[in-house]
C-alpha cells in the first residue's frame, strides 16, 4: 500500500491537481484543522471537494483528528514553538488518539493522499501521521508529491 502527501502552498491549481493525477489519487483526506480560510484558495474545503469530484471523479473527507490542537498550531506558527518540540508533541498525540484504529486501512486501498498547507513535509504534520501510520500498519511505503 501507498499512502501520498501533498501541500498545495506554492502550488497553482494544475500543478496540484496534476500531481493527484498522476499519483492517480481517488481519495483526499485534509488533515487541515482550518480549511476554509480565504487564504487557501483553490483548496478551500469546498472549492477542492468539487474540483476533486470534477477533475479527478475522486472524494474528499475532512478529518480534524489528523490535526494538531489550535494552541499547537499557533505557538509553531508564532515561532513559540520549536519543530522538535511540535513533531514530540503532535507524535504523542498521534499515539493517544491511535488513528491506526480508527481509519480503515481497507480505505486506502483505493489511492489515497493527505493534504496539508505545507510546501514541503519535511516540517508538516501530514507526513507525521502518514509515517505513524506506515509503521502502525506495517508494508506501507508513503510518497510525497
Amino acid at each position: 500500500m501507498e499512502i501520498f502527501t501533498i501541500g498545495f502552498t506554492g502550488k497553482t491549481a494544475r500543478e496540484f491537481f496534476d500531481a493527484l493525477r498522476h499519483a492517480g489519487v481517488r481519495r483526499l483526506i485534509d488533515v487541515r484543522l482550518n480549511n476554509t480560510s480565504q487564504l487557501a484558495a483553490f483548496a478551500k474545503r469546498q472549492d477542492i471537494e468539487f474540483f476533486l469530484r470534477e477533475i479527478l471523479d475522486a472524494d474528499y473527507l475532512h478529518e480534524p483528528r489528523l490535526s494538531p490542537t489550535q494552541e499547537m498550531l499557533d505557538a509553531f506558527k508564532k515561532k513559540e514553538m520549536p519543530w522538535e518540540e511540535y513533531e514530540s508533541r503532535f507524535r504523542a498525540m498521534l499515539v493517544e488518539s491511535r488513528p491506526d484504529m480508527f481509519l480503515d486501512r481497507g480505505d486506502f486501498a483505493a489511492p489515497t493522499v493527505l493534504l496539508c498547507s505545507e510546501a514541503k513535509p519535511d516540517h508538516c504534520h501530514r507526513r507525521l501521521v502518514a509515517e505513524h501510520l506506515a509503521e502502525k500498519w506495517g508494508n506501507v511505503a508513503v510518497t510525497h508529491l
